[in-house]
């Protein structure tokens, strides 16, 4: 029996809900790239094409509103280092300083009524 987030550590958690947007993006047809990116810069849930799009992805999940909203978590120093990271991986990869890219974020956030999970996606989440 799969036991709910709430009772899983944060990692097993954290991985659950990449996988679970993951599933989502590509239904929404993004292409993933990479999962779980890592370098010295940090790391990166989510890389994934977006018709020709580089989109850099950063899931988040909050099992209740007391810790703020899952996006709110994604502060100025998080972005600062998501954002060497998606320089050092398209640089890595190939990618030409012409690639169009962004940033999203994917909020997983339990419902406190129901304890339905629902699931936000921020698009260019860092410039808005």
């Amino acid at each position: 029996m799969r036991r709910k987030a709430e009772d899983e550590n944060p990692r097993e958690a954290g991985s659950r809900y990449e996988r679970e947007a993951a599933a989502r993006l590509s239904r929404m047809g993004y292409r993933i790239l990479e999962v779980n990116f890592r370098c010295r810069q940090g790391e990166i849930d989510l890389i994934a094409m977006e018709g020709n799009v580089l989109v850099f992805i950063e899931v988040k999940y909050r099992s209740s509103l007391r810790s703020g909203d899952p996006a709110e978590a994604v502060d100025g120093k998080k972005r600062a280092r998501i954002i060497r990271c998606a320089e050092y991986f398209m640089m890595k990869r190939g990618f030409g300083g012409d690639t169009p890219c962004r940033f999203d974020v994917a909020a997983f956030l339990r419902d406190e009524a129901g304890g339905e999970i629902r699931f936000r996606l921020i698009r260019d989440a860092f410039w808005t």
